[in-house]
């Protein structure tokens, strides 16, 4: 009986009321409904429960504002899908139920027109619309690109109920690294919608660095340092999250009082929109990071120098075994809790890539740090990066392993792990990174993803207890992070070939043979990378420092391809075939142009060997040729990625000059962004300390002006070093980059060309070349 009252009511909620009841008033009744079936009928399941639902561990996720009916309140929820899907969401019914102790799901069922969505959080509401939209609508909003144009008018029906359970309870996004390579001086509404999209998507922790200069400004002044020594002490936003991992400081600076202040309002609100939808803003910890003279200041502090990284030298750790540390975290925690709100997860490492505990006693000092944080948050989550051989035995033996999460970024990437024997049983969560720097690349080791991750859970004594999407830049490979966090919501090992089916049929809006050709390559090529070295794929040497041996752009870069390059291109010539009608998709133009961006890039591998032999024997000729080819395909490529928008460096350089509030202030924070792209630093840690190109992409703007003409000036050299029987001349590289980093040529903000027709001449080009090969 119960049953039927719920159904009936869904029906007169969504068939009659719907036109009657505005949407937040429709979803306060719906869950009013259900919240007096649920104390009419005391632990009768819902519609659409299942029992595997028992299984899956307690959700972490904050609760969100409690709405009228005693859950949360679902009107976040609702206002992300209005700016999700503005012509659509009225169709929607999002009803808030109580979180039972499985852990978050949803369920998703209803008429044409009437969907109903129920969730344990607003995020968890969103989660159950993005199921619907890709299972049902065959639709996507991926990250980027987007399909939803191809809706029809009337939502279609849910066959039955989907429901699911999530199979973890922490699905954690972004690394320390994130806002440096995707963009430090992004606006909130950029920022928010990122969010709803990792809602979306079912990320419910998210970290947030946004603003973290704000409580080492304010509590440092409290012992003894004044604002101008700080302001100088703080690096600009795009380099500030390696000041947060104790790497680096001073850089691109002062920072100005405004900007601290305008970072701290953002991060703010960012963090408030988190939990506005019931996920948890992950905020930086304190663990010691201090400016140079600290122990001078303060009478009974210890510091221990942390030397170089990569040619910067490091900020001091002050000791948090000595009686200065509690004090200091205490005041960091304040003003971080007075202007970001309460939190439940503090993100933090302690001797970061290559730290120096000196004579400090590791495990009392990692106690004392949980200690600290423990005063200021009881109960709260030390989350620590799994990167290299951190955190160490010594570290994990000194504190609550219950009270830790550690989000590997290594799960993909070795073979033979073993976390629960490394980390003593300690919470991890599954993780990749699937690029550095924010590397244009497309590929992920995505068959590492789906063989693992259940294992893993699965294993008796598994410790696995969460996702953890980590690459170093986010904004590309929609296909990898749909897939990565689908991980945390199938009860069952995922199939990678049907997956990747499915997803081809969703992609554009439509089934398409040749869409379904196009991704059945990409999963066979760069989706289907082997595990053992890499966790990314190779960067393209159109942006390699030039050399006739050069391997990779970035140093730490793969230095060779890592899948068939064949695959790539035979995507792009079935993409190309694409039915008319998917063409005009967001989702689709954005593939093309990257999947056509990766064809050719991976053609200057081919070129690049053979430019070398026509030197090296004196065919001046046939060296001649192919350097036009290479001209060539790099001029094609320049247009080619100023087709899109999310391929320009003038959004990236004008954002970062909006920050600033007069025109020095906006020429430092446009260095800041166009170095952190190039040369990353100054001569020492780009040259010597390999910095250079690490964040290298392929964007308009980049490639003509300071790719390009690198090449160019190399190939001229070269030219005439045949013509004359002489020794090439040396070149300065550092300071041709450093010249543009520090200019301030204006690019342009929107996209120029037709994508279609410029992926059309990349075809045409590189079949000519193997042609000619």
């Amino acid at each position: 009986m119960g049953r039927r009252l719920i159904l009936r009511c869904r029906t007169v909620l969504t068939a009659r009321c719907r036109n009657v009841l505005t949407p937040h008033r429709r979803t306060a009744l719906a869950a009013t409904v259900l919240a007096a079936m649920t104390a009419a009928a005391p632990g009768m399941p819902l519609p659409g429960t299942t029992a595997s639902a028992a299984a899956t561990p307690a959700s972490v996720t904050p609760s969100a504002a409690l709405g009228p009916s005693g859950t949360f309140d679902p009107a976040p929820a609702r206002a992300s899908l209005e700016r999700l899907l503005p012509s659509r969401a009225e169709q929607f019914t999002l009803v808030p139920v109580e979180e039972p102790a499985s852990g978050d799901y949803f369920s998703v069922s209803g008429e044409a027109g009437a969907i109903l969505v129920r969730g344990t959080s607003p995020a968890t509401l969103l989660t159950g619309v993005g199921w619907y939209l890709e299972r049902v609508a065959g639709v996507d909003i991926g990250w980027p690109g987007s399909s939803v144009g191809r809706l029809p008018g009337t939502l279609p029906a849910v066959t039955g109920t989907i429901t699911r359970s999530a199979a973890v309870p922490h699905r954690y996004a972004l690394n320390d690294t994130d806002e440096g390579y995707s963009g430090a001086y992004r606006d909130f509404a950029s920022y928010r919608h990122d969010i709803d999209l990792m809602a979306l998507h079912g990320v419910n922790e998210v970290f947030v660095p946004t603003g973290a200069e704000y409580p080492y400004y304010r509590a440092l002044q409290e012992f003894g340092y004044d604002a101008a020594e700080l302001r100088d002490w703080i690096p600009a936003p795009a380099h500030q999250g390696w000041w947060l991992l104790q790497n680096l400081s001073h850089f691109a600076g002062p920072v100005s009082e405004q900007l601290i202040e305008a970072r701290a309002t953002l991060g703010s609100r960012i963090a408030g929109h988190l939990r506005s939808l019931g996920m948890a803003p992950v905020l930086p910890g304190f663990f010691g990071t201090v400016p140079p003279d600290f122990a001078a200041r303060n009478d009974g502090a210890v510091t221990v120098p942390q030397g170089r990284w990569v040619g910067f030298d490091r900020p001091d750790w002050l000791d948090p075994t000595g009686p200065v540390f509690p004090r200091l975290a205490a005041a960091y925690y304040r003003f971080q809790q007075e202007r970001f709100g309460a939190g439940d997860m503090f993100k933090m490492d302690l001797l970061h890539e290559g730290g120096i505990p000196g004579t400090v006693d590791v495990a009392a000092a990692a106690g004392a740090v949980q200690r600290a944080l423990e005063a200021s948050h009881p109960g709260a989550t030390w989350v620590m990066l799994g990167w290299q051989h951190n955190p160490t035995p010594a570290l994990l033996s000194g504190v609550d392993r219950n009270r830790v999460l550690i989000v590997d970024g290594l799960s993909d990437r070795y073979d033979g792990l073993d976390r629960e024997t490394q980390w003593d049983g300690t919470p991890y969560a599954f993780g990749t990174i699937p690029n550095f720097g924010g590397h244009t690349s497309i590929g992920a080791n995505t068959g590492a993803w789906v063989d693992r991750f259940h294992t893993w859970l699965a294993k008796p004594d598994s410790a696995l207890r969460g996702i953890a999407y980590l690459p170093e830049g986010t904004g590309g490979n929609p296909a990898a992070f749909d897939l990565f966090t689908e991980l945390a919501w199938q009860p069952d090992p995922i199939d990678q070939k049907s997956w990747f089916a499915a997803y081809a049929a969703r992609r554009y809006g439509g089934a398409d043979p040749h869409a379904a050709a196009a991704w059945e390559e990409l999963r066979r090529g760069p989706y289907s990378m082997q595990t053992g070295t890499w966790s990314e794929p190779q960067d393209g040497l159109f942006a390699a420092r030039p050399s006739l041996t050069a391997a990779t752009a970035a140093k730490w870069s793969p230095k060779a391809m890592r899948y068939d390059a064949a695959t790539v291109e035979r995507a792009l010539a079935e993409l190309l075939k694409v039915a008319p009608r998917l063409r005009a998709t967001d989702a689709y133009r954005s593939d093309l142009v990257d999947v056509a961006r990766q064809a050719l890039s991976n053609r200057s591998r081919v070129l690049l060997p053979r430019i070398r032999a026509e030197y090296e024997a004196g065919e001046l000729a046939s060296f001649r040729a192919l350097v036009r080819e290479w001209q060539a395909h790099e001029e094609l490529l320049g247009r080619l990625v100023g087709s899109d928008r999310r391929f320009l460096v003038g959004p990236w350089l004008a954002d970062a000059r909006s920050w600033g509030a007069d025109p020095a202030e906006r020429d430092r924070l446009e260095y800041d962004a166009r170095s952190i792209l190039t040369t990353w630093a100054d001569r020492g840690q780009s040259e010597t300390g390999g910095l250079r190109d690490y964040a290298n992409r392929e964007w308009s703007g980049l490639v003509q002006d300071v790719y390009a003409p690198r090449w160019a000036a190399y190939f001229a050299s070269l030219d005439s070093a045949l013509v004359n029987d002489t020794a090439p001349v040396a070149v300065d590289w550092f300071a041709r980059d450093h010249a543009w980093a520090q200019g301030h040529q204006q690019y342009p903000t929107t996209p120029t060309g037709d994508p279609v027709a410029l992926a059309g001449e990349v075809q045409t080009a590189l079949t000519a070349t193997r042609e000619k090969a």
